[in-house]
């Protein structure tokens, strides 16, 4: 087992404290990639990862499965935008 320094420590308490924060700033990044994007295979990727985010963010689930199902990419800047206010 590895041993940390106290200033190591907290670092990765802080990280974990802000994990939300963080999922959320990934979520908006995959927003703005998928605005981007290009091709079909890229699409389907940030796809996925979009979903994995909003389920590590416990966003309302029925929104989620319409947005996904759809692939309805205004519905998921909007969700991000209302996650954010939160």
């Amino acid at each position: 087992m590895r041993e940390y320094t106290p200033y190591q420590k907290g670092v990765i308490r802080r990280y974990y404290e802000h994990g939300d924060t963080i999922a959320l700033q990934n979520l908006g990044e995959i927003v703005s990639d998928l605005y981007l994007a290009e091709g079909e295979a890229a699409k389907k990727r940030l796809w996925k990862r979009a979903a994995a985010a909003l389920a590590k963010l416990g966003a309302p689930k029925p929104r989620v499965e319409k947005i996904l199902a759809a692939k309805d990419l205004a519905g998921l800047a909007a969700l991000v935008s209302d996650l954010e206010k939160k």
